[in-house]
């Protein structure tokens, strides 16, 4: 995990440390008695760090989302879960390591996770293309959301993608039938299905394994059609007006829950995920078990049903 990556609106908190660190190596290497001064330092830093965490803007929360220590699908079962075994292949062409996903146990109970997976370094990167799905890779999850129909398993997926792969060869395996096959099925699936949003979740990349009966969302993660900087583009004509456009977007999990898109926000640690992976995990994974309590109760058709009222009442207005 790189340490030493610090985002841009950082700034103030970054010079205060280093000059900590500094004073720090001055009073072990110089016998100075400079206790005082760090200690006051430190406390300037929690000022500094309460004055920005607690009035961030929509284009501040897309940078957190995509922190590079932000935790991963793999992370949070590592942490949240038991008995993972991986699954891979679509059974149509191959295997997308963009996408991974099998079963696993939650508290003692059985349960299908699927995941956008990135990499840490440049190779894992590349291997996981960035964490942009292939049509193998929507076809690998609907395969393994299927195979949790069968066997009557809750589905838990966690989202975090810039979108899926725009490449030559991905339109020629069938993208966009790809994601909207998974839209349609997942919305008839007579299981539980947990949605987890937990860094960013931009395009039909996102919606492809979003479609559930509780959609959860990060506090600092963020959830919309596109990236702000193509928004930007496409409305403005220049990238450089893409904090007007992440602003415009309404993208923020506050923003969505107001609108009805998202139905619960789930805490992280202060100054975001990356800084507690153990903290995020434990809360997600308080949030998930109540919205599975809350959804046992229900039949399977009661559970498509909610489901697809749920999402058709997405986006009505009156005038």
């Amino acid at each position: 995990m790189n340490n030493n990556f610090h985002l841009d609106f950082e700034k103030p908190i970054v010079e205060l440390e280093k000059k900590i660190v500094e004073l720090t190596q001055q009073a072990d290497t110089g016998g100075l008695e400079l206790d005082q001064e760090i200690v006051r330092l430190n406390e300037r830093v929690e000022e500094e760090r309460q004055k920005i965490y607690s009035s961030l803007s929509s284009w501040q929360r897309v940078q957190i989302s995509r922190h590079p220590n932000r935790p991963y699908a793999l992370d949070y079962v590592e942490r949240m879960l038991s008995d993972f075994r991986e699954l891979h292949g679509d059974r149509y062409y191959g295997d997308d390591p963009s996408v991974v996903g099998g079963p696993a146990r939650l508290d003692g109970d059985s349960v299908m996770v699927v995941g956008i997976q990135s990499g840490r370094n440049l190779d894992e990167r590349q291997r996981r293309n960035f964490g942009m799905p292939h049509p193998e890779g929507y076809r690998k999850a609907l395969r393994l959301m299927k195979m949790a129909a069968k066997f009557a398993m809750p589905i838990l997926t966690f989202v975090d993608t810039s979108g899926a792969y725009p490449g030559v060869e991905a339109e020629e395996r069938g993208q966009a039938e790809a994601i909207a096959r998974n839209l349609y099925e997942m919305s008839h699936l007579p299981v539980p299905i947990i949605v987890a949003i937990t860094g960013q979740a931009f395009s039909g990349g996102a919606i492809g394994i979003t479609v559930g009966d509780r959609i959860l969302m990060m506090e600092h993660s963020c959830y919309s059609v596109i990236v702000p900087e193509s928004c930007s583009t496409i409305l403005f004509k220049v990238r450089e007006r893409k904090e007007e456009a992440a602003e415009a977007l309404k993208l923020t999990a506050s923003d969505l829950q107001q609108e009805g898109i998202i139905d619960r926000i789930v805490g992280e640690p202060f100054g975001g995920a990356h800084r507690s992976w153990d903290e995020a995990a434990a809360n997600l994974k308080r949030h998930i078990l109540e919205s599975l309590a809350e959804l046992r109760p229900l039949s399977s058709d009661e559970i498509v049903q909610k489901r697809i009222e749920k999402f058709s009442a997405m986006a009505r207005f009156e005038e």
